[in-house]
């Protein structure tokens, strides 16, 4: 079982499949950043000035704080606003995704058409040998 497992770890997809996940994690942060850090406050300056993620209502009559932090502290609440950025961070996200795969196979398509046609092999030994026979007895 042991000797499998290694098999199957030392297979070339899985640790493709492994940096592609530790790539994509870091990326996440990212795209995090940029939703978080740039977009949500333009968002949340067009809807009033307020930070986008705090945009919440409570599910309970003790909660009267101003911030998500705050109310989570005094009951439950409906964080819509944390939702609605983790949307839009998945919607970035896969559109840079879809973007990418996109680049890569109009890459492929490109290579694709440069690629130069395959020489047509030569005819074997005997057959190129009966080919100049041929043509040796027709220019007699």
């Amino acid at each position: 079982m042991l000797k499998e497992f290694q098999e199957f770890i030392s297979k070339g997809n899985v640790m493709d499949l492994a940096v592609a996940v530790i790539i994509g994690a870091a990326f996440s942060k990212i795209v995090d950043s940029l939703v978080n850090d740039i977009i949500m406050p333009i968002i949340g300056a067009i809807f009033g000035g307020l930070d986008f993620n705090n945009y919440f209502f409570g599910l309970s009559s003790n909660v009267h704080s101003a911030t998500l932090a705050d109310a989570k502290k005094e009951g439950a609440v409906f964080a819509y606003g944390s939702f609605i950025t983790v949307v839009l961070n998945f919607l970035i996200l896969a559109f840079i995704i879809f973007l990418m795969v996109k680049a890569v196979n109009n890459l492929r398509k490109r290579l694709e058409r440069e690629k130069p046609a395959a020489a047509a092999a030569p005819p074997p030994a005997d057959v190129q040998l009966l080919t100049e026979i041929r043509d040796l007895l027709a220019r007699r």
